[in-house]
């Protein structure tokens, strides 16, 4: 289980590992740096909010009292090709000349896509007279798929209800961690159809909820932007909630719901930094940025599982704002 958790912290690490000067750069950009920063991180905010709402279920049937299942699974959001680019004269940036450029790629755009070139010239904090600087936007990270693994148990209640948990303690190395803990209810409803619960269809609802804590140490950069001590705060809240239905026969079973994903995602950029203008003018600024970042769709989702005995796999998509496939294993004991 630490080693899937641990897959998660790969979309921060590389990120951050190979585009860490550049992304710390857009700190130069005094009040629009929440802006600049926001543009280019959110598709990858919000792709995980969609990624980590999906998997929950693949049948609608409830487990018996006690009655128990292993679920190994992976999920992936599709960025839409618009949210491949932004358009840098619609985020109402107060302090810069765009050289030119109208658009930049976000995380999600092909890595040979090159970031905007800008130049910012406008006060800051900490220098008492107007700078300037020029600097590249990060180039696109090819993020186009938010992957988001998971592992989880389902136990069987009384009264046709069953519990899921997602859990993993804070694992990972000196220079990145994550936890993650995540907690679903399933009721079915089939008996409210009348004779309904006679047949191989059921209904269910269902409602879960998601956190997830990444830090990542980035450690010392340098450049125009300086810190021995660089570090990234990455949190994520996600719930859905689900009207499901499947139809489980002797050998497959298909599947499918309708519903809502929503969540919130924020990150933040610590540590202590020097910023550095042209003309050598520098400023120092602690815990510099402070990222949020809303997501939410109504969906539907359509699958279908084959049933081995206690083992089984399967597979679905889901229609959203940001598309999503999910496939994985599952050990269950009814």
């Amino acid at each position: 289980m630490k080693k899937i958790t641990l897959s998660l912290l790969t979309i921060f690490a590389l990120t951050f590992n190979s585009k860490a000067q550049e992304l710390e750069t857009i700190l130069l950009a005094g009040n629009d740096t929440n802006k600049l920063m926001t543009a280019y991180m959110n598709p990858v905010m919000k792709g995980l909010v969609f990624s980590m709402n999906n998997g929950w279920y693949h049948t609608a049937k409830v487990h018996k009292k006690l009655g128990f299942d292993i679920t190994i699974g992976a999920s992936g959001s599709f960025v839409p090709s618009k949210d491949e680019i932004f358009n840098l004269t619609k985020l109402g940036l107060e302090n810069f000349n765009l050289n030119g450029n109208t658009t930049s790629p976000t995380i999600a755009a092909d890595d040979n896509i090159n970031g905007a070139n800008l130049t910012f010239s406008g006060e800051v904090e900490g220098i008492n007279q107007p700078v300037s600087v020029t600097f590249d936007m990060p180039g696109g990270e090819g993020l186009n798929i938010t992957p988001a693994p998971a592992v989880q148990i389902g136990l069987g209640l009384p009264f046709k209800l069953e519990a899921m948990l997602r859990f993993v303690p804070k694992v990972g190395s000196d220079d990145v961690k994550a936890g993650l803990f995540g907690l679903g209810l399933k009721k079915e409803i089939t008996d409210w159809f009348g004779p309904m619960d006679k047949t191989p269809l059921h209904i269910s609802l269902l409602a879960a909820y998601t956190n997830m804590n990444v830090d990542y140490e980035i450690g010392n950069i340098t450049g125009n932007v300086s810190s021995p001590n660089a570090e990234a705060e990455f949190k994520l809240n996600s719930y859905t909630i689900q009207a499901i239905a499947s139809l489980n026969l002797p050998v497959i079973n298909f599947y499918g719901g309708v519903g809502y994903n929503g969540g919130n995602t924020k990150l933040n950029i610590l540590g202590n930094y020097q910023l550095n203008y042209d003309g050598g003018q520098t400023t120092n600024v602690p815990n510099p940025l402070s990222l949020k970042s809303d997501a939410g769709s109504f969906n539907a989702t359509v699958g279908a599982r084959l049933s081995l005995g206690f083992f089984k796999i399967f597979g679905s998509y889901t229609m959203q704002d940001y598309s999503n496939v999910n496939a994985g294993i599952a050990f269950s004991f009814r």
